[in-house]
């Protein structure tokens, strides 16, 4: 008998009924704390699930699209779109409309659960997208005459449930949705249910047996790294998550404070804000407690245990709660100096590795926490290996995505014949299986945050401009500020001829600066380029006439 999705489907049963009236989900509001008992959510999921089947006539296998903000509420709707047998399509909601459009286009959905910051874009959505026949909007609070929100829906809470293949597509994840070819990586049940069970390995090296944890979500949950580890990983245990709404370093420190705050999933970046937010009060103390701390952290790395180093830095501690001991690290590769801080002063890094395509976590430092530079050993349902003539690493398993939603020529691509995925990174593998990724040969830019842009799409609008002639976007080094050091993202520009016959070289540069902010705007406003570099002749090309990018980063760099 075919496996089907009912580890899924009985996530809400087990839970709901282990976990009752324990907080499953939380968050901070105008009216205070809003939280979510495991009860509380299986309850909501069915009422919202019942809704769509009985009353919407919502059909099996059809999309679900659900543009909000992190907060409790999106644990029900998640939930009540796998009851309801439809496929989830979480979106960003820092796309602009122009790129939720393309997106929308290609998922075609029929129903869209919204929060009510983001139901002025969901109306304007559904105006241009005809497959949308339903908005929800998800907020406890909110009263929008026709547009029913899921707490006023009928109180009626049972169905029949849809049952659906292993093989078949429970989320699709987009990646890029500017170009007319939006990248849709389709995750099927199996690819989830490999998922869970590896995570639930590595979940159960790193926390502590048997003691419930307050986790803090910061990333957006139509991040696969967040939907998968710090929601169902974290919830399957029956540990509370809780969200914000603001990323101030002071304000998450006060949600830490606030509900001991055990363990986070988080980007680099924000490790790198803290560190710098811990080191401005060091710094502006009286110079004796600033000898003191950095005598502390040169003689910290002779304390043997984490739960000594976090005795001896009892004050740092008590600022992040008293009880933050650890992270998983993910999404860009982390600052090793910065790992090292945490690591000193008794906070636990573990860095992991992933990619969207492999629904998403590869590996995690699980085992050998103090080797910063590493991302662990693949997780259990996982071969990796490197290409023997460019280094690439090569991953097959359960866990690989079933491919790109609508473009079966793009999947070909990156899984070969034998099921290997072609990650796009350079790695190098030891003789214990961990993982060193040590350079990509994709031309994805990874910015300091995690959030990855392609350069295709973004180059796709700025060639729209009459006064650009070429155009290359890349990335590259920033060598001042507070980002010294991270990649951002560059825009090449070869203005067309005409313009040199009437303006100044400063004007064109004005004028294509403004351009370029003008066209941006139908772009997320992390894919806008920082640095717009004026190159007067043309781009170097191959035969076939594509831009050597190579060439490109090697020309601006002189």
């Amino acid at each position: 008998m075919e496996e089907r999705n009912s580890h899924i489907l009985s996530f809400l049963e087990d839970k709901t009924a282990e976990y009752s009236e324990r907080i499953a989900v939380g968050m901070k509001n105008i009216y205070g704390w809003s939280e979510m008992s495991y009860k509380g959510v299986g309850i909501l999921s069915r009422k919202i699930a019942r809704y769509l089947i009985e009353d919407l006539g919502i059909k099996k296998g059809e999309c679900l699209a659900i543009l909000s903000e992190s907060k409790p509420q999106y644990a029900p709707c998640v939930f009540a779109s796998v009851l309801t047998g439809t496929i989830t399509v979480p979106l960003d909601i820092k796309l602009s409309q122009y790129e939720l459009k393309s997106i929308l286009s290609d998922c075609l959905p029929s129903i869209l659960i919204c929060s009510q910051q983001y139901l002025d874009t969901a109306l304007c959505l559904q105006k241009e997208i005809p497959s949308i026949q339903h908005i929800l909007v998800n907020d406890e609070h909110a009263n929008n005459g026709e547009i029913k929100n899921i707490y006023d829906l009928p109180d009626k809470y049972d169905a029949k449930w849809r049952q659906r293949s292993s093989k078949s597509t429970a989320l699709i994840i987009y990646t890029s949705g500017t170009t007319g070819a939006p990248k849709g990586v389709e995750i099927s049940f199996a690819n989830v249910n490999a998922q869970l069970e590896d995570l639930s390995y590595a979940v159960r090296k790193i926390l502590p047996k048997g003691q419930k944890i307050n986790m803090l979500s910061i990333l957006p949950m139509n991040h696969l790294f967040e939907m998968t580890v710090g929601f169902s990983t974290f919830l399957s245990f029956g540990h509370t998550v809780y969200y914000t709404s603001s990323l101030k370093p002071a304000d998450i420190t006060s949600v830490m404070r606030e509900k001991g705050i055990q363990f986070m999933l988080v980007v680099p970046a924000f490790l790198k804000l803290l560190k710098a937010g811990i080191e401005k009060k060091i710094n502006s103390a009286p110079v004796l407690q600033k000898t003191i701390f950095k005598g502390m952290y040169h003689f910290a790395r002779f304390i043997p245990t984490y739960k000594l180093r976090r005795i001896f830095f009892s004050k740092l501690h008590e600022q992040l709660g008293g009880k933050f001991f650890g992270c998983i690290s993910g999404g860009a590769p982390l600052d090793v100096e910065v790992g090292k801080f945490f690591e000193r002063v008794g906070i636990r890094v573990y860095q992991g590795y992933g990619l969207s395509e492999t629904s998403p976590v590869v590996s995690v430092n699980m085992d050998r926490p103090g080797e910063l530079s590493s991302v662990g050993p693949a997780l259990p349902h996982f071969e990796a290996v490197t290409d023997e003539s460019t280094g690439e690493l090569l991953l097959r398993g359960p866990s690989i995505m079933k491919g790109y939603h609508n473009q079966p020529e793009m999947t070909a691509e990156v899984i070969d014949q034998d099921g290997w995925l072609h990650t796009g990174d350079i790695a190098r593998i030891d003789s214990r299986g961990h993982i060193f990724i040590t350079g990509r040969i994709k031309n994805m830019i990874v910015l300091q945050g995690g959030k990855k842009v392609f350069p295709e799409e973004v180059e796709a609008v700025l060639e729209n401009s009459n006064y650009v002639q070429e155009v290359c976007v890349l990335g590259t080094i920033r060598e001042f500020g507070a980002k010294d050091g991270t990649e951002e993202v560059t825009a090449v520009i070869v203005p067309k001829k005409e313009m040199y016959d009437n303006y100044s070289e400063d004007d064109i540069e004005r004028m294509i600066k403004v351009e370029v902010k003008t066209l941006s705007e139908h772009l997320a406003s992390y894919k806008c380029p920082t640095n717009i570099i004026i190159n007067k002749g043309p781009l170097p090309r191959t035969t076939t006439l594509k831009v050597k990018r190579k060439e490109v980063k090697a020309l601006i760099s002189v």
